[in-house]
């Protein structure tokens, strides 16, 4: 599962073409599904020279995670078929499959190495077959692979090398547990996975099965508020990363997604996921751009 903090309709609105050169390059936008969860990047903020490598990386991370999702594919196909790119990237760029090819072109074109890449398919290759989490660094590990890997790609593709890359990691992680918080109840149900520390909720005297009832038990909300209280220092520590970005357009929308994420941490507090999936409504997301571009100038 990869990060969506925006909703499913941003990068539909705002993905464009990547151009098609010789056969080993493939229309990205093509590829991406409108409908589909999505991670904030893509956006009208980032300068359209980098557009083509934003989505040519949320191509390759869209279908890998839509392998990793699938009720269709067994467990052991989904590791194979993801080890496989994963070592194609590596090796033996021939092997990729067609989705894969546009984000292998933006490597060979920037120059950018392909570990993040390869980082974000080990997450997803534990997604094939790891259901629970042990406690919160078993949750930040993977958090590191399926998200900060996200953070680090954009900022290989602007260039950022003296970019504030421990805070583009906090902000990635806290997104990501957002998410989590956001889907617990769908995750569970739809793939029978659990973004929560099992220990926590067996301290709270709560289980798993929770996830299925109509509303938060005592235990799970306490689980709920624990993950916020560790998510929220992420989100500070993230703050003066915008601050650190040269590229303008990406620094707009790191700030933009800083706030968007304080406002969903806010609205996690005070409503249960449980009952109801948490989102920001479409004013609240005005306002977070408006606050998060004008405080980046």
């Amino acid at each position: 599962m990869i990060i969506d903090v925006a909703g499913s309709e941003i990068i539909g609105r705002m993905a464009n073409q990547i151009e098609s050169g010789d056969n080993a390059r493939v229309n990205a936008r093509q590829l991406i599904d409108a409908n589909s969860e999505n991670f904030p990047v893509g956006s009208f903020l980032i300068a359209r020279e980098f557009r083509p490598h934003v989505h040519a990386f949320y191509t390759f991370a869209r279908r890998a995670d839509d392998i990793a999702d699938s009720p269709d594919i067994a467990a052991k196909e989904k590791v194979a078929r993801l080890e496989a790119v994963q070592r194609a990237l590596a090796v033996d760029e021939t092997s990729l499959p067609d989705w894969a090819l546009p984000y292998h072109q933006s490597l060979l074109e920037t120059g950018n190495s392909a570990v993040n890449g390869r980082d974000l398919l080990s997450a997803f290759i534990q997604d094939a077959t790891k259901l629970r989490y042990r406690d919160w660094d078993d949750l930040m590990d993977y958090c590191m692979r399926s998200a900060a890997s996200v953070g680090r790609v954009m900022m290989d593709i602007h260039g950022e090398k003296n970019a504030d890359i421990e805070g583009s990691d906090a902000l990635c992680c806290a997104l990501q547990m957002l998410n989590h918080l956001q889907d617990c109840k769908k995750d569970y149900l739809a793939l029978d996975r659990v973004y929560l520390p099992e220990s926590w909720l067996k301290e709270a005297g709560g289980s798993v099965e929770d996830l299925a009832l109509g509303h938060a038990t005592p235990a799970v909300r306490n689980v709920i508020d624990r993950c916020l209280d560790e998510t929220e220092p992420l989100l500070k520590r993230a703050e003066i990363m915008p601050g650190s970005v040269r590229r303008r357009g990406l620094r707009w929308e790191s700030a933009f997604i800083l706030k968007l994420a304080w406002a969903l941490a806010a609205r996690l507090r005070r409503e249960d996921p449980v009952a109801g999936r948490v989102k920001v409504s479409k004013a609240g997301w005005l306002l977070c751009g408006l606050r998060g571009v004008l405080g980046a100038w």
